[in-house]
C-alpha cells in the first residue's frame, strides 16, 4: 500500500522537540506527580489514561515524509504504573490497552474504501518515562510491538500486520502529553495493498490519573 498505516499503539525520533520538563522541587519528589510538577505522587498501581490531543490525528503512513496511509481522530490508551522512583529517575508503566475507533479512521490509499479495524497486539507493553522526558515502549521478551490493520477494499477485506522492535517518544509537561513521531513499522504479512513500511505519529494529551494531569519531574 502506498498508505501510512496507523497503530496503538510508530523513525525520526531525533525530530522530537520537547519543551523542558519540570524538575523535582524537593528531595523525595517522584518522577510522576499529579496536579503540578513536584505535586502529589502517582501511586504504584494507579491507572493512567489519555486520548489523542484535541484537534490531532494518529497516522500510519507509508513513508516518513508522505501523506498516504491511514489516519484516525479517536484513539486512547490505558497503562498502570508499576514503579515511580524518586526523581531524577525512570518510572515504569504497563500498557494494557491501546484502541483506535474505526469509525474515526480514513484511508487515502487507492483501492481502499475504508478501515474496518486497527488492533494493537501482543499487549501488555512496558513503557518507561525518564525525568528528561524520554519515553520508550517495549514488548515482552521475545515479542514485538505489533499492529493489525484491516482494510475494506474493492477486493474485499485485507489484513495488514506491522511490527516494530519498540517505540521511542517523549513526554511534555506543557500539555501533559506524550508524542510519537514517525515510528517505523515493517509489514510482516498482507497483500500488495499493504505498504511495506508504516510510520506512526500520534500525540496523546493530557495523560491523567483519576482525572488529574500527570507531570514528569
Amino acid at each position: 500500500m502506498r498508505t501510512r498505516p496507523l497503530l496503538t499503539l510508530a523513525a525520526a525520533v531525533a525530530a522530537l522537540s520537547l519543551p523542558a520538563l519540570g524538575t523535582a522541587s524537593a528531595a523525595g519528589t517522584p518522577v510522576l506527580t499529579t496536579g503540578s510538577a513536584g505535586g502529589a505522587a502517582v501511586a504504584v498501581g494507579d491507572t493512567l489514561t489519555a486520548q489523542l490531543a484535541s484537534g490531532t490525528t494518529a497516522t500510519l503512513y507509508s513513508s516518513a515524509t508522505g501523506t498516504s496511509g491511514v489516519s484516525c481522530t479517536s484513539s486512547t490508551f490505558t497503562a498502570s504504573v508499576t514503579d515511580n522512583p524518586t526523581a531524577p529517575g525512570t518510572a515504569t508503566e504497563s500498557v494494557s490497552a491501546q484502541t483506535f475507533d474505526p469509525a474515526s479512521c480514513t484511508s487515502n490509499v487507492t483501492g481502499v474504501l475504508g478501515v474496518n479495524s486497527i488492533t494493537v497486539d501482543n499487549l501488555p507493553y512496558t513503557t518507561t518515562v525518564s525525568s528528561d522526558g524520554t519515553l520508550t515502549v517495549a514488548p515482552a521478551s521475545g515479542s514485538t510491538v505489533q499492529t493489525t490493520v484491516k482494510l475494506r477494499t474493492l477486493l474485499g477485506s485485507v489484513t495488514c500486520v506491522y511490527q516494530a522492535p519498540g517505540l521511542s517518544g517523549g513526554a511534555d509537561n506543557a500539555d501533559n502529553g506524550i508524542t510519537f513521531t514517525n515510528q517505523q513499522f515493517s509489514k510482516v504479512s498482507g497483500s500488495s495493498l499493504c505498504f511495506s513500511s508504516g510510520f506512526f505519529t500520534a500525540k496523546y494529551a493530557p495523560v491523567t490519573d483519576a482525572g488529574a494531569p500527570v507531570f514528569v519531574n
